[in-house]
């Protein structure tokens, strides 16, 4: 439930900021809010049919074998989840630069009111594209139920919401940039985790051999499967008794998405 929330909280306010910036760029312009609803729902749409094709796809692949499966997802989901963070490292300002400059050029008439559809609607489908695939990983992860993932989905969905309206209308006191940077991190520790779980599946599979003989056990002083060690587990990818196949995979993954962000963050500033 944490990891999906932590997830869709994080994508809803990207894309909750985008809408921001371009309603606080068109602010006053008659038919401009119409426009932007518009991308917006057709954003949601577009989502909506990615995540039917997701479902689809997973029934259709269900032969391969579950725990093949389910390691090619979170195997996926690590890489996006990466690729994500080392984007909006060196993206994210120029991102918003370019919606405060595509909102004044429709205020100003250079641009037809129908651009504010089009770059709306492409961030909410990218954000909610996004989505469906890490919610799909941490579904394959067997962390939690259905239900428990649709719970955290519908807190990120409406955290993401109410901070993103907060920051439009200025309220908040917190700079966005610190809330994404603690995001930030949750996330990639998140695909840190997602990397060592899919190192299990491939070694159950037989695909793989790794040492099995674990490096250390903390059971006796926080199990795994106990309140605390599943949200330390979900939060940072706890693991009581980890082999060093698992480890290996946890360090690589954390290591590597942190290196590259901060190489291209420090060759775009």
């Amino acid at each position: 439930m944490l990891a999906s929330a932590v997830i869709v909280f994080r994508e809803v306010l990207e894309a909750a900021l985008i809408v921001g910036i371009v309603l606080a760029a068109t602010k006053g312009l008659e038919g401009s809010r119409r426009w932007v609803a518009a991308g917006v729902l057709g954003g949601l749409i577009g989502s909506a049919v990615i995540a039917g094709s997701a479902e689809a796809l997973s029934d259709a692949l269900s032969g391969m074998g579950q725990e093949v499966f389910n390691a090619s997802i979170l195997g996926l989901a690590v890489v996006m989840l990466g690729w994500h963070t080392v984007w909006m490292s060196s993206h994210g300002r120029e991102m918003a630069a370019e919606m405060k400059r595509v909102g004044h050029a429709v205020s100003m008439g250079s641009r037809p009111l129908s651009v504010l559809a089009v770059v709306v609607g492409v961030a909410v489908l990218r954000e909610g594209a996004e989505t469906v695939l890490f919610v799909f990983g941490v579904s394959a992860s067997g962390e939690s139920g259905k239900l428990a993932t649709m719970a955290g989905c519908a807190v990120g969905l409406g955290a993401g919401i109410t901070v993103g309206i907060l920051l439009y209308r200025g309220l908040l006191a917190i700079p966005s940039r610190h809330l994404f940077t603690v995001t930030t991190w949750l996330v990639t520790l998140l695909a840190a985790g997602m990397a060592a779980q899919a190192v299990t599946y491939l070694s159950a599979a037989g695909l793989i051999e790794i040492p099995t003989q674990p490096l250390w056990d903390t059971s006796w002083l926080l199990p795994e499967n106990s309140i605390g060690g599943r949200l330390l587990h979900t939060l940072v990818g706890y693991m009581d008794r980890p082999g060093a196949g698992q480890l290996a995979a946890y360090g690589v993954t954390l290591l590597g998405i942190t290196s590259l962000a901060r190489m291209v963050g420090r060759r775009t500033a």
